[in-house]
């Protein structure tokens, strides 16, 4: 299946999507996501079957589906918990500011918790108060669970992803060192993060989903130009699994949880850092990554971080060019006073 929430209050309207992103029609099973996702068991077949009575023509009421029409999947949520999968993401990230990396994040997953109450639709605005405070882009894969028990194994924890879908996690850079450096962790650096239009069940991903890790490239493009291609499997340290686990090792996590990957990052063929996709390479999901490698590479940074006007699209296409998710297609806008 795939899901949408239409802008409708403060958790959208349910409606399930054609495969081709093409047509939808409303949810009769559950009038939101959340309300599906309570009750998933019950709620599940009952959704598979509209959305195959859509997919065949069968189903009444249906309607071309309009991406800009769409809130978040989970224009809410109980739970957003971001990891860092990628640890070559990481050690630049780091590098970047002058830290060294722990042996220990290759056996431990970094883990921060996002604010959920006001996230972003594919299309709204990136609102922006100050271009000082460095704002950047970070594509990522993200899953959404159903009950989570605490203490749950990895081996267990595959059962509880529910559905799939991408994400723009929006980061300030230059409020991250300040924060970080008070010990406590994020809270201003990370403003509201943005997802795809739908989000998909694991079935409907095909081989390219093992039950741990997403097999595609993740297409990020910064005004028109591709920023990068990488794929979302290739040198992801911690699969979802572990990820889930890990944020369940004390707690229980609450149906409607998001778990996110972390910014996709690939090495280059030789083990360094990755290459532009103009040199050849795979490219990179954040800018963050393409400043370090700048820097690693000519000893200075020439790339700014996004400034007012500034596109950003993040897809996912599969092997037929077929876009899966949708598309989150923000432009940068300064911040307007209320």
């Amino acid at each position: 299946m795939k899901l949408a929430s239409l802008k409708q209050g403060r958790d959208g309207r349910l409606a399930l999507v054609s495969r081709d992103l093409s047509r939808a029609v409303l949810a009769q099973a559950a009038e939101t996501l959340q309300a599906a996702l309570d009750d998933w068991a019950t709620a599940a077949p009952k959704l598979a079957e509209e959305a195959a009575a859509l997919e065949d023509g069968r189903a009444a009421g249906a309607f071309t589906f309009e991406e800009s029409a769409c809130a978040a999947p989970l224009p809410r949520a109980y739970q957003w918990a971001d990891g860092s999968a990628y640890v070559n993401h990481v050690k630049l990230v780091r590098q970047a500011r002058g830290a060294e990396l722990p042996e220990s994040f290759w056996e431990d997953p970094l883990m921060y918790q996002g604010g959920s109450d006001s996230f972003l639709g594919p299309q709204d605005p990136i609102e922006l108060a100050d271009e000082a405070w460095g704002l950047d882009l970070e594509a990522e894969i993200a899953v959404v669970t159903d009950d989570v028990p605490s203490g749950v194994t990895p081996q267990q924890a595959a059962g509880h992803i529910k559905l799939i879908m991408l994400v723009n996690d929006v980061s300030l850079r230059n409020l991250i060192p300040g924060e970080l450096g008070k010990g406590f962790g994020f809270f201003q650096a990370k403003p509201s993060s943005a997802f795809s239009p739908v989000a998909l069940t694991p079935d409907e991903l095909g081989e390219a989903w093992d039950g741990r890790r997403l097999h595609l490239p993740l297409l990020s493009r910064l005004n028109g130009a591709v920023l990068g291609k990488p794929n979302a499997a290739e040198d992801m340290t911690f699969d979802f699994p572990t990820l889930i686990a890990h944020a369940a090792k004390t707690r229980p996590l609450t149906a409607g949880s998001i778990i996110g990957s972390g910014t996709v990052s690939n090495r280059d063929a030789d083990g360094g850092p990755g290459k532009p996709v103009d040199q050849g390479g795979l490219g990179y999901a954040c800018l963050a990554e393409v400043r370090m490698v700048e820097k690693i590479r000519t000893g200075e940074i020439a790339t700014p971080f996004l400034t007012f006007g500034d596109r950003v699209r993040i897809e996912m296409l599969d092997a037929d060019g077929q876009s899966l998710f949708g598309a989150i297609d923000q432009e940068v806008r300064r911040h307007a006073e209320r």
